[in-house]
């Protein structure tokens, strides 16, 4: 029968808390990267909204024909 306390492989309760730990820690720092991300990108999406890129501009060349003659407005 194989005697577990003899092999290498046993891990502590100390030594799995401390690696777990520091997963967590680093997933902790990938989700707050990700959420200060999203809130730049958000305000940037909203600066570029409000630009005059987007901003329709009326066709000037556009003239109302029912003005015309054709329909006797006076």
């Amino acid at each position: 029968m194989l005697n577990l306390s003899n092999l290498n492989l046993v891990v502590s309760t100390m030594e799995l808390t401390i690696v777990l730990i520091v997963t967590a820690a680093v997933f902790l720092v990938f989700i707050v990267i990700a959420i200060i991300k999203m809130y730049k990108l958000k305000a940037e999406n909203k600066r570029l909204l409000e630009s005059d890129a987007f901003k329709t501009d009326v066709d000037e060349s556009y003239k109302d024909f029912t003005e015309s003659h054709l329909y006797d407005n006076k």
